[in-house]
Parts: C-alpha cells; structure tokens; sequence
C-alpha cells in the first residue's frame, strides 16, 4: 500500500489511476493523516476474497493514529451496532 500526500495526488492524479488500475491500493494523506484510498475497481461484477480480520486490524491501527477521548474496542462497537 502506496502513501501519498493530497498536494502530491493532485499533480500525479494520472499515474495514481494507473497504478490502481495495475491492482495497487493508494492512500492519500493530509497532514499525515489517512483521508482517502484510490483502489482498483471491481471487474465484472466478482467479488473478491475479504480477510475481514486484516480489515479490522487495520481499521484499528488507523485509529490508534487518531485522537479520541475515552478507550474504546472496535470489534465492541461492531457487535453493539448489530444488535
């Protein structure tokens, strides 16, 4: 996964939507911080294999990059939502 400051995605726009285009994922950043991803679209319809675990772990990595008050478990919150 490619990091790329917002002011830089601007002016290498083309090339991010290639490399996308190439299966690479692309996160763009403000002030350090992840604020969008450029991804390769789906072809044809087929939904591609989740790791939903490695989706959360990385879900909650991203938010220990971010202050919050009080503690709290992502899986926690999922679960709580469901109800």
């Amino acid at each position: 996964m490619e990091r790329v400051q917002l002011f830089e995605a601007k002016a290498r726009l083309s090339e991010l939507i290639d490399r996308a285009e190439a299966g690479r994922e692309i996160v763009i950043t403000r002030r350090g911080r992840a604020v969008a991803r450029i991804v390769p679209a789906r072809q044809g319809g087929r939904r591609r294999e989740v790791d939903r675990d490695a989706i959360v772990d990385e879900t909650e990595a991203f938010a220990r990059t971010i202050k919050i008050k009080g503690r709290f478990k992502l899986r926690k919150l999922i679960e709580e939502g469901r109800k």
